[in-house]
């Protein structure tokens, strides 16, 4: 076979491929398509904005993956905020550690991917769909898969606690597959912790099936070393009258990609959307977000703010696909971002395709500065312009925190956007 490669990153992680004993075939195939088609350059409309090759090739030493590192037991509660109940999965440089996480008696299913039969792997993530799910397929060591039981609704939230330190640049590789079964409920927490501020690249990929009648609440903090660069690919199933709501807040990172793709299998299924990012420095950050509308009488919504000041960069493109038969489709997207610096850079796409005559879908985008009279009207009636700024960048954020349905994880991400709008901006 001729190999087809656009950059050089993609030979290296070629050459350096881990040999693992599971999912032999699915790690083959995965490695058929990073061979030709190589990982996304400059030139790919998807990655227009966000050049990952590129980056990689300039930080990346040592291609291969990540050891685990001495994380503690002390490391993890000083991680977890004020006011958290609940069970915890502890990832350490991408690769789970029983020992460390807290889930006993918690009513719902731990394995690991080695030792399960994981028949939905790379079903929903199909590694054809990105060249980052492909190539997390051939460098994941082990990942778990969660399951929650029919008609189990688990009342406290399932924490994914990711710590990273890896060394030289190494690569880290989370691989997690959830199924949540008919009749059920879950909500699910993500925080990325990086113990330095090494370089390191992340590359995680997620699976989610939202069963028949469930409903499932995943929120997402990213809050990465300033020379962290990740991408993540969150891919879910949602079948018949299924509820799945996503919220993701990104404020720190180097370069930051998240690819979000939801696929409404079926009639009453909604899908929901929602993230906030926070831009300082020259971070990077670039929401890929697509929205696949299959079977009639189904819903989705998406907002997506941003603030961004200093040299940062936003990159927002969401895609709505309503399919033929997708008749009576209601599909609302919207992105909104205000800039605080003239050298602050946002690149905004919504997208609609729409094969159905019987929808209600609509999108929109706006980027702008603060409000000059809204400003005025607050100092008028005897606020100071610093608290009147943050005041007014507050309620604009607020829109999005108030979808994050654990108290206590909202009021942690509250705590932080607060002391970020008050200080940095």
């Amino acid at each position: 076979m001729t190999t087809v490669t656009k950059n050089k990153v993609t030979d290296l992680f070629l050459e350096n491929a881990p040999s693992f004993g599971s999912f032999l075939s699915l790690r083959e195939e995965s490695k058929q398509i990073v061979n030709e088609k190589g990982l996304p350059a400059a030139k790919d409309e998807e990655y227009k904005f966000t050049s990952v090759s590129k980056k990689l090739e300039q930080v990346i030493t040592d291609f291969s993956t990540a050891k685990p590192i001495a994380v503690s037991k002390d490391t993890i509660k000083d991680h977890l905020w004020a006011g958290f109940e609940g069970s915890y999965l502890v990832f350490n440089n991408g690769i789970f550690s029983k020992e460390l996480s807290a889930f006993e008696n918690s009513g719902f299913g731990v394995q690991m991917l080695s030792e399960s039969n994981a028949i939905a792997l790379g079903s929903i993530a199909k590694a054809e769909k990105d060249p980052f799910i492909a190539l997390n397929t051939i460098y994941f060591e082990d990942g778990i898969q969660i399951s929650i039981p029919r008609g189990k609704k688990v009342d406290s939230p399932i924490l994914f606690l990711f710590f990273n330190q890896a060394n030289e640049g190494q690569i880290i590789s989370p691989r997690i597959l959830i199924e949540v079964a008919e009749n059920a409920e879950a909500t699910f927490l993500e925080h990325s912790i990086s113990l330095d501020e090494a370089v390191y690249f992340s590359n995680s990929v997620t699976e989610i099936k939202v069963g028949q009648n469930s409903h499932v609440h995943y929120s997402r903090l990213q809050n990465d070393g300033s020379k962290a660069i990740v991408v993540s690919n969150f891919e879910t199933d949602i079948h018949r009258d299924a509820t799945f709501t996503s919220t993701v807040v990104s404020l720190s990172g180097d370069l930051v990609r998240n690819n979000l793709s939801l696929r409404l299998q079926d009639s009453g299924c909604v899908g929901n959307m929602y993230g906030l990012y926070l831009l300082n420095g020259k971070t990077h950050v670039d929401n890929h977000t697509n929205v696949d509308h299959t079977k009639p009488h189904a819903e989705s919504n998406e907002l997506y703010k941003g603030i961004l000041t200093d040299q940062s960069r936003g990159v927002f493109n969401g895609k709505i696909f309503v399919r033929q038969d997708a008749q009576k489709t209601n599909a609302f997207q919207q992105n909104n971002n205000i800039l605080l610096s003239e050298d602050a850079i946002v690149n905004t796409k919504p997208q609609l395709e729409i094969w159905a005559d019987d929808v209600k879908c609509s999108h929109g985008c706006t980027t702008g500065q603060l409000d000059e009279e809204a400003l005025f009207y607050l100092q008028a009636r005897g606020i100071d312009k610093m608290q009147a700024k943050g005041l007014l960048l507050y309620a604009f954020a607020g829109e999005v925190l108030e979808h994050i349905n654990d108290e206590s994880f909202r009021n942690y991400i509250d705590g932080l956007v607060q002391e970020r709008l008050g200080s940095n901006f």
